[in-house]
């Protein structure tokens, strides 16, 4: 399936660049862009497109006031693209589908892009049935997580990965994230090694999903998943990521 794009940004710099990394991608086809906050609202309704990359600090009007004020349910998707880490729980809050920050990372981009396309097809086929019961586990199987208009539980089996943000973490499952107030040395006690594996102080990985392993030297590790993710392993979980994945 491929996507049709929206470019949205007040500098040319920004959408010449996402342009170019586009272009590497034969699942999207660029259908336009626009400078600001009116202009794209007027080229959403003509050209209603798939996805839209959206900047959050322009003239006239923000990116951000732009989602809100889009039709939740007929809306394309949304992947902001900031310099500031800041607006992240307000993007998350009108259900981004993903957060990038500038300068892009092509791992980041292809794996938003890919999200994206999940969550086409699920809205496009819509009513599939709910995920097999698990056995009990001692750790926790869900999150409550803020979303637009209040909260939502989260089942642990649908986080691909976890990275810190801050005092926040960000749940990555493979349709969005979720911005959630916690600490990693928490969630550590809270999670299912099985499932989710601490793989650096900062970040959680199902393991199951890695796909290829980096080797850059002096004793260092990284993770490629499914979506191209890149994740590298702390120094003092590399023998421990290895035994999990049979490489010791």
């Amino acid at each position: 399936m491929k996507l049709r794009v929206l470019l949205v940004d007040d500098e040319q710099l920004a959408i010449d660049r996402l342009t170019d990394l586009l272009g590497t991608l034969e699942e999207v086809e660029i259908v336009g862009s626009a400078h600001s906050a009116s202009e794209a609202m007027e080229r959403i309704a003509a050209l209603a497109p798939d996805l839209v990359f959206l900047d959050i600090q322009m003239p006239g009007g923000s990116g951000m006031a732009l989602a809100a004020d889009l039709d939740i349910d007929n809306r394309p998707e949304i992947i902001f693209v900031t310099a500031f880490e800041h607006f992240a729980p307000d993007a998350f809050a009108v259900d981004a589908t993903d957060y990038l920050l500038k300068p892009v990372r092509f791992d980041r981009l292809r794996a938003a892009v890919t999200r994206a396309q999940r969550r086409v097809r699920l809205s496009r086929s819509a009513g599939d049935s709910a995920a097999p019961a698990r056995e009990p586990s001692p750790y926790i199987d869900e999150i409550w997580v803020a979303v637009r208009g209040g909260q939502v539980r989260l089942s642990i089996s649908a986080i691909e990965w976890i990275e810190a943000a801050r005092d926040y973490v960000m749940l990555h499952t493979a349709t969005r994230s979720y911005l959630h107030r916690a600490q990693m040395n928490m969630l550590e006690e809270q999670l299912d090694p099985a499932q989710l594996f601490r793989v650096h102080r900062s970040s959680f990985v199902r393991l199951s999903l890695v796909q290829e392993i980096e080797r850059p030297g002096r004793g260092n590790l990284n993770l490629i998943l499914r979506d191209g993710i890149v994740i590298q392993v702390g120094p003092s979980y590399v023998k421990q990521v290895l035994a999990q994945l049979n490489l010791s």
